[in-house]
């Protein structure tokens, strides 16, 4: 809600200063975003004459000026070419900071000329880029006076942002009252005259929906001249960001502002019937006051004469029954409609606009009457004609209510020790009129424009809940909820500044965890991948389907039927595909070495539609350069290392970890694998991209990358802690080297090798894998070492020996392999 100084002052009596105004505004919540005050910067300067412009003796293009400043004389040296004698300007003396260029002034000399002082073009004042010359201003411009104050820029702009329920605040007198409550002066008395009808006739309401509009009145005014609108209203509507039109368009923007009481104006000549009808919407289309065509569907309510549909009531009034300058007959709207039907047809078209603003948040109904009155008045003033008398459809509404508030409960709810004789003298300020009082409580009556104060409400209840259960909590609900909006009330008018902080009551001496244990192992891997060595992403969860579909299904069911954007269409199946999409977005740049990592959403519609939180990272390019280790291209391993250490992080035990070799589509089918905690359960997988994949994304390989899906880890068990289990001695190591065939994977050789006696094998490690063309074709030799942890006492050298035989057997059976 935006509004200037002056427009303020003309329904607030009040002497106080800016900074105590927006400082009151802010400690009774309506909290000031932004004041914009021009004058501020614009105080040095003053209207000054030039007495004598003559050339500079030593500079062609220099003229050295005499002014004229009101209380002395100053000799400035000047490059403008429209600097000449007698002309009034802009002076800036010593000392003064230039908005338009930052530079502060000092006195100096120009080509051997003394210059004290500066005389100013609009851009070096900062009001617009305009600089091929000084301001040059009129002849009756005052002399020594402030240019500031002259040309009306020291009107400060206050830009206040009001919460959903203030619709009152919307307008600059709500601004007024709720200041004039808080001390800041007086509010102006306001009571518009009631104007006599000259003559019979003009256009008539009907309402056929009276869910979305239960009262409407209008007024004729005839034989009326709609011109330009005079200079005080064009500036009150520019000061706050609106076009200036005509005068009675700017009429009714001004009454929107100035009373938030949305009017609307029809050219008499341009309705087709004398009936303006309000009814449900019949899918047709019109053209709005914005330019654009809108369908008026039978949710919304249109404002139709006998061609149709004219306007969309509350939203926006239509371009073809708008008033223009041939305008001589205007038919004045004045309505009342349903918040929440308003709101969900300005939702439903996209349409935001001043009337939907206000309307949404409810305006006061008993305005109505006197709000068309003023507005009458002004046509009658700014435009002439004679107004007719006042047509009217439906009834005001029963606003009237009332609420109690307990003394007891403002200490209770807000922590403020508030006498009961201020609490009733903050809402009496507020316009609440008290009904009842005893010592413990006060009954008041609700302003009309107070519509968010023991307002109705609508509790989203269960269906299947108990219909007494249901009620009694309406009830409840109906009782708390004024109480509490008057405790609010006494509360802001005191200042919530002053409001006590008071810490929540401790529920156990020791504060309770604050993440789940699956929160707790995101944040873990995360930590774990950034120590890694790879940056963290959050992208999108919607991708183009196209590319969705090289990284596993994209059905139908998983596409967005109303996409933010319309490459967005598409729910992503692992955070690996919108990895690859910044990886290729970084090596477009130039940046192809990328390590990044996501913990995120994945959806399938495996056993109907489903979200995992998948751990994913993906590394591209080349390994950085390093003195100890050359650089090399990525490859798998490095996928599975980073995948390694994201399982460890979240305590998998990697002895019971199978890799089998049906990873996904989108991997390398010959370097890539899944990983698997037994033979059903699926944790992830690792591998290379496939060249299909990276072609498709015009992405240079290799790039590899993982996936873990933390929703199928299994909750770790609740233990209790006990003393480590060290073994009193030495753990002795063998190493290994067997033939094998080419086809035996290391995982399957380690894990025989580890079942060879799982009470005395605490660890089997692969050190070496050799192919070459001293080995028989079709074979490789793998090397291990195996570690054996003796525990009730050191080994013999024959059951050493025992124990490797076993090794060798175990080995043998599971692949075949001979010991070299």
């Amino acid at each position: 809600m935006k509004f200037t100084l002056s427009w303020l002052k003309t329904h607030l009596d009040t002497d106080a200063t800016l900074q105590q105004i927006t400082g009151t505004l802010t400690r009774i919540g309506l909290e000031v975003e932004d004041v914009e005050d021009r004058g501020a910067a614009l105080a040095p300067f003053r209207i000054a004459r030039v007495i004598e412009a003559v050339q500079h003796p030593n500079a062609d293009r220099l003229r050295v000026c005499t002014l004229d400043t009101g209380d002395g004389t100053a000799t400035v040296v000047c490059g403008a070419p429209n600097a000449r004698t007698g002309m009034k300007g802009v002076f800036a003396p010593p000392g003064s900071f230039i908005p338009g260029t930052g530079i502060t002034l000092k006195v100096g000399e120009i080509r051997g000329v003394r210059s004290a002082g500066m005389l100013l073009s609009e851009r070096e004042l900062g009001i617009s880029d305009e600089h091929a010359g000084i301001v040059d201003l009129p002849e009756d411009a005052p002399i020594g006076t402030s240019y500031a104050a002259w040309a009306g820029l020291n009107d400060p702009l206050i830009d206040v942002s009001v919460t959903p329920n203030r619709g009152d605040c919307f307008a600059v007198r709500g601004i007024a009252r709720d200041l004039a409550a808080a001390g800041i002066g007086m509010l102006k008395p306001w009571a518009p005259a009631r104007i006599a009808p000259s003559f019979e006739g003009g256009p008539r309401w009907q309402i056929d929906y009276p869910e979305y509009c239960p009262w409407i009145l209008g007024r004729t005014v005839r034989n009326l001249r709609n011109d330009p609108s005079p200079q005080w209203l064009q500036d009150r509507l520019i000061s706050v960001g609106l076009r200036p039109i005509n005068t009675l368009v700017d009429i009714t923007n001004f009454f929107t502002i100035d009373l938030g009481r949305p009017l609307h104006v029809f050219d008499v000549s341009k309705l087709s019937g004398d009936v303006l009808t309000l009814r449900p919407g019949r899918n047709e289309t019109f053209r709005a006051l914005n330019g654009r065509d809108y369908t008026v569907m039978q949710e919304d309510c249109a404002i139709a004469d006998a061609a149709g549909a004219q306007s969309m009531a509350g939203v926006m009034g239509g371009e073809t029954t708008g008033c223009d300058d041939r305008t001589t007959a205007a038919f004045i709207e004045c309505a009342l409609f349903d918040p929440i039907r308003v709101a969900l047809t300005g939702r439903r078209h996209a349409i935001v606009s001043d009337a939907r603003q206000r309307f949404e948040r409810g305006i006061d109904p008993a305005l109505m009457t006197d709000a068309l009155e003023a507005a009458t008045a002004m046509v009658l003033e700014l435009c002439g004609g004679e107004p007719g008398e006042v047509t009217e459809a439906g009834a005001p509404p029963a606003w009237q209510r009332s609420a109690t508030l307990h003394f007891e409960r403002i200490a209770g709810l807000g922590g403020s020790d508030i006498p009961s004789e201020e609490a009733i003298a903050s809402l009496e300020r507020l316009g609440f009129g008290v009904q009842h009082r005893d010592p413990a409580s006060v009954t008041v009556a609700v302003p009309s424009w107070r519509n968010d104060v023991a307002a109705k409400i609508e509790l989203a209840q269960a269906e299947t809940l108990d219909p007494a259960v249901a009620a009694k909590a309406a009830e409840g609900c109906a009782a708390i909820e004024p109480e509490a909006d008057l405790v609010e009330e006494v509360l802001r008018l005191r200042g919530l500044d002053a409001v006590p902080s008071v810490s929540l009551p401790r529920t156990s001496p020791v504060p309770l965890p604050t993440l789940t244990a699956k929160q707790a192992r995101k944040e873990l891997v995360r930590r774990t991948l950034a120590a890694q060595g790879m940056a963290e992403c959050v992208t999108f969860s919607f991708m183009p389907q196209n590319i969705a579909a090289l990284f596993g299904d994209a059905p139908d069911a998983l596409r967005l039927t109303n996409p933010i954007a319309a490459d967005l269409d598409q729910l992503r199946p692992t955070p690996i595909a919108t990895l690859a999409l910044a990886a290729q977005r970084n090596a477009a740049r130039g940046y192809p070495d990328a390590a990044l990592f996501e913990v995120g959403p994945g959806f399938t519609v495996d056993a109907g539609e489903r979200q995992n939180w998948i751990a994913a990272g993906l590394r591209s390019g080349t390994t950085p350069r390093n003195w100890l280790t050359p650089s090399r291209s990525i490859d798998a391993m490095d996928a599975k290392d980073d995948l390694w250490a994201a399982m460890i992080a979240v305590g998998v035990p990697l002895d019971a970890l199978v890799l089998t070799q049906d990873a996904p589509a989108f991997y390398h089918p010959g370097r890539s694998a899944t990983v698997r905690h037994g033979p059903k359960t699926i944790l992830g997988s690792f591998g290379e991209l496939h060249p299909r994949v990276l072609k498709a994304l015009d992405l240079i390989g290799p790039v590899a990358a993982f996936q873990l899906d933390l929703d199928v880890i299994a909750e770790p068990k609740r233990r209790r802690k006990a003393a480590p289990d060290l073994a009193p001695f030495q753990p002795l190591r063998r190493d290994f080297a067997f033939l094998v065939d080419s086809d035996v994977t290391a995982d399957a050789l380690m894990r025989a090798a580890r079942g060879a006696d799982r009470n005395l094998i605490t660890s089997v490690t692969l050190f070496d894998v050799y192919q070459g063309d001293r080995l028989p074709p079709g074979k490789k030799s793998m090397a291990i070492e195996v570690v054996f942890q003796p525990r009730e006492r050191s080994l013999t050298e024959a059951e050493i020996d025992a124990a490797s035989q076993k090794v060798v057997a175990a080995v043998a059976k599971a692949t075949g392999a001979t010991l070299r």
